[in-house]
């Protein structure tokens, strides 16, 4: 069976709390980041990430900066990343797909449809 670990990255502890909680009880396996940058220590660190959730707008490394740095590394720019935010506006959705994401979701985020998407990439 393929991995099923998740990379959440997300500035609001509250955030990856509940998305752990609900997808652990899916059966997928979580670690989490606070930020761009301990996102990406982890991501080179912990073998095994199938996929990762980003939170786009974060102080520091954002979502966008992150995911520029996630394709400039050979051994993570294979890993698919779907974007997380808060900012639903019209043309958001294409700013991230561009940047690199696999998949956007917006928050409060529809749980059926995120797992829908993680399904594709694990």
């Amino acid at each position: 069976m393929a991995e099923n670990k998740i990379l959440i990255v997300d500035d609001d502890n509250r955030n990856i709390f509940a998305l752990s909680a609900v997808l652990k009880s899916k059966g997928f396996r979580c670690v989490s980041a606070t930020g761009g940058e301990e996102g990406l220590d982890l991501l080179k660190k912990e073998k095994g990430i199938a996929v990762v959730l980003m939170d786009m707008m974060m102080p520091g490394m954002d979502g966008y900066q992150a995911m520029a740095q996630m394709s400039n590394h050979p051994e993570l720019k294979g890993i698919p990343v779907i974007a997380v935010t808060a900012q639903a506006m019209l043309g958001d959705r294409e700013r991230c797909l561009d940047a690199g994401a696999v998949g956007y979701v917006s928050k409060p985020i529809n749980v059926d449809e995120l797992t829908d998407l993680l399904k594709l990439y694990i």
